[in-house]
């Protein structure tokens, strides 16, 4: 999973029905919790991020209809990072805590110098679109495994554990936990892949 996954257009073609509920349900628990950690992380309170998650929830799906799915006019998600942003800005401004320009041409140049923080910001928001999504295909499939298949997993990929020491903790051979590792990640990659589909 090292290229970033796009949301399929599948998902987003259905968005477009507003009664789709499963769509909007598999849209929430994908999206929702990515734009919170991202307006905490900006320093928006608890509160302040779960307004920006209720506002960008309603822009999406009043202007879902007027996305372009062509990947030439753009990802979706790069779409998404746009809304967000500009809501939160929105909601600083409403908050009197976003600082306003000052006209001065000097100042308008030395922004002009500075490197575009989108850029860092969109990698950013790509990075926790791939951690939701691991998070999410792992609940999913979690409880279809024994606990000593997903532990021989979970400790030696996300703990990155030796699996000589996992091994021997889940009273596993070294064969077996490698078994397990492979069991799970096919699962959690079939699960990724309904959820979404390889870029490029």
């Amino acid at each position: 999973m090292h290229s970033t996954p796009e949301t399929r257009p599948s998902l987003l073609l259905r968005l477009r029905n507003p009664q789709d509920e499963r769509a909007w349900c598999e849209f929430v628990e994908i999206y929702e919790p990515l734009i919170e950690r991202l307006a905490r992380r900006k320093g928006l309170q608890h509160a302040d991020a779960r307004e920006l998650v209720q506002e960008v929830l309603v822009a999406v799906s009043g202007a879902i209809d007027r996305f372009d799915t062509d990947p030439a006019a753009g990802s979706f998600r790069g779409w998404l990072f746009r809304i967000s942003r500009n809501l939160m800005i929105n909601l600083l401004k409403r908050e009197g805590r976003y600082a306003t320009g000052t006209g001065n041409s000097d100042f308008q140049r030395f922004l002009e110098e500075q490197p575009d923080p989108a850029c860092d910001q969109t990698a950013e928001f790509d990075l926790e679109y791939r951690r939701q999504l691991f998070q999410w295909a792992a609940e999913r499939v979690r409880d279809s495994f024994q606990e000593s298949t997903w532990l021989a997993f979970w400790r030696t990929c996300v703990e990155q554990r030796p699996i000589e020491d996992v091994g021997r903790e889940l009273m596993m051979s070294r064969a077996a936990v490698y078994v397990a590792r492979s069991r799970v990640m096919a699962r959690l990659r079939d699960a990724v892949e309904e959820a979404s589909e390889e870029a490029g």
